[in-house]
């Protein structure tokens, strides 16, 4: 019913109107009744008429006055604004269902039709006053009474204990929405914006405390009316942004979250959109595998919580002057980066996301083993490499150590003067490179770049401290961490190893020990660059586990850094 009368509202337009709302840009005199095409002509013919425009289109003032001198018009009705929240309230269930109810949803909520019914309201109830001046222009209007045609009614139906999916802040003692969250039930209606100031909720005034008015909103059920004063601001399309987490976060023990509530919970490695960041300090996300969006602290407030350390203090001072020194603090050491530091400021970066693009299955150029030593790198590598040699290849290291007499340079190791590999070294052409028993070795950074164009992907089992050089859009590395298992089964398969002749050399429970600690710390440090963590306590099932991997590198889409990308 309403609708019809909206249909009775559009038959009210003059003819002009619907030349104004039509597309532009037809050719040729837009055509009318017969009436109005023979009152052209009769204009023609005694020389009245006068064209302007575009695309041939002709207005004929003297004939339009003439026209609206005969015919008086008279609106069906005055108050169409309201009508169209009432159609919008009716058919707010149906938009999901029906593409035609979207569509006329749509249509009644754009700014320009919005506009439109309100200039026509307004000549309708014959309101010729000149607006009040701007709130921008005039900031005395603040403090002025609102008229009572700008306060707007929006009906929402809900359950007890449904949250809206919005947060409010206090503005000049009222209470307005801050934001909206991406995908919660206001959002869907689309009724409400950000700005919009909340004046009553089913008739009593909501005061000027956002916690009140949150709880009395959560517990409301059945038809919930709210009083507004809107704003009328244009709402932003979600950004396509995706980011990787690097750190646990749970809002329910965040003091610092405007609502609990609202909050969104994630772990270390899930995959978030990130669907507004109009908020310096909380922006809203949501899980990439779907459900509804939350708050989430922004990239720069974390850093300043993670960034933040006490003060030093002395615990115990002995006399006055002890305690007013202990107050000063301890004397800082002024440091500079050095790149043989390189790890140790490795270890103090400090990582909160990490934008990510979804890219479909491609081939990774490196495969890259992490793990503490004696753990199985190695010998999963040579596995995997003979299981598929055309698929698969590894470097050749440098040494500067002579050659045996059984050795040949190219077989085993490439052997170089120690002048010139340490003019490679210095040169930055290797990846990494250590010295033992007084001889350097080392992985040249060209060594891999020629497995890459032999068409083979190169296995490396590496520092962690190299990944950082590899993670880039040359080398596209998937890294995999071999994780130590206790140290009572890293001796029971070093035991079964001895026995079947594979190793020759006996683990000690110091030596498992240290394993399991080195594992830890390099997870600790370097869990933020792994793809897949294995825990290496069978051999076999580590191996089948990785080839699986590679196989779904090759069938499934992978998320990899937007920098590789772009």
């Amino acid at each position: 019913m309403r609708v019809k009368e909206l249909m009775f509202w559009f038959c009210d337009l003059p003819l002009w109107a619907f030349r104004v709302l039509a597309r532009e840009g037809r050719s040729g005199v837009p055509g009318g009744t017969p009436e109005e095409e023979e009152r052209r002509s009769s204009c023609a013919d005694r020389s009245c008429s006068f064209s302007v425009g575009r695309g041939g289109e002709s207005m004929y003032f003297p004939c339009a006055h003439e026209r609206l001198e005969e015919t008086k018009l008279e609106a069906v009705r005055d108050n169409n604004v309201e009508l169209v929240q009432e159609i919008l309230h009716d058919i707010g269930h149906l938009v999901q269902q029906d593409s035609a109810a979207a569509e006329l949803a749509r249509i009644l909520r754009e700014p320009h039709f919005q506009s439109l019914l309100e200039t026509h309201d307004s000549v309708a109830s014959k309101s010729y006053e000149t607006p009040p001046p701007s709130p921008v222009l005039d900031p005395t209007f603040n403090n002025q009474p609102v008229p009572p045609d700008a306060v707007r009614m929006v009906g929402i139906r809900k359950t007890a204990g449904e949250n809206l999916g919005v947060t409010f802040r206090v503005e000049r003692g009222e209470l307005v929405i801050a934001r909206i969250l991406h995908g919660g039930m206001v959002a869907q209606q689309g009724l409400l914006h950000v700005g919009d100031v909340i004046r009553e909720v089913n008739g009593q005034e909501v005061g000027s405390d956002p916690r009140v008015l949150q709880d009395s909103l959560r517990h409301a059920s059945g038809s919930v009316v709210l009083k507004i004063l809107p704003s009328y601001q244009e709402p932003h399309p979600p950004r396509q942004v995706f980011v990787k987490c690097h750190f646990d976060y749970d809002p329910a023990s965040d003091s610092l979250i405007p609502c609990k509530e609202a909050g969104l919970r994630f772990a270390a490695g899930d995959l978030l959109q990130i669907v507004n960041q109009d908020d310096p300090n909380w922006w809203q996300a949501c899980h990439v595998e779907g459900g509804s969006a939350g708050l989430i602290p922004s990239q720069l407030l974390e850093e300043k919580r993670k960034a933040f350390v006490k003060r030093d203090l002395e615990v115990a001072p002995t006399s006055a002057g002890a305690l007013c020194s202990s107050l000063s603090g301890k004397r800082k050491k002024r440091m500079m980066y050095l790149t043989t530091k390189n790890a140790e400021f490795d270890r103090h970066e400090l990582l909160i996301y990490e934008e990510v693009a979804r890219m479909p299955p491609f081939r990774r150029k490196t495969l890259v083993l992490i793990g503490a030593q004696g753990v199985g790198r190695r010998s999963l590598k040579n596995k995997l490499i003979m299981s598929d040699q055309a698929r698969y290849g590894t470097t050749i290291p440098y040494t500067s150590r002579k050659p045996k007499d059984s050795e040949k340079d190219g077989h085993g190791y490439h052997f170089v003067s120690r002048g010139e590999m340490e003019a490679d070294i210095k040169a930055g052409h290797y990846l990494e490179h250590g010295e033992y028993e007084g001889n350097l070795y080392g992985t040249k950074i060209d060594s891999i770049r020629a497995v890459v164009n032999a068409g083979k992907m190169c296995i490396l089992d590496v520092n962690p401290q190299a990944v950082k050089v590899l993670r880039t859009a040359e080398f596209v590395p998937y890294v995999v961490f071999i994780e130590a298992p206790s140290a009572e089964t890293l001796r029971a398969m070093n035991r079964a190893a001895l026995e079947s002749g594979v190793a020759i050399k006996q683990l000690t429970e110091a030596d498992a020990r240290r394993t399991v600690e080195e594992s830890s710390r390099i997870q600790h440090g370097y869990s933020h660059y792994f793809d897949l963590s294995l825990t290496n306590d069978n051999l076999e099932h580590t191996f089948g586990q990785l080839r699986e991997a590679m196989e779904n590198l090759r069938a499934e889409p992978q998320w990899v850094p937007v920098t590789w990308v772009y």
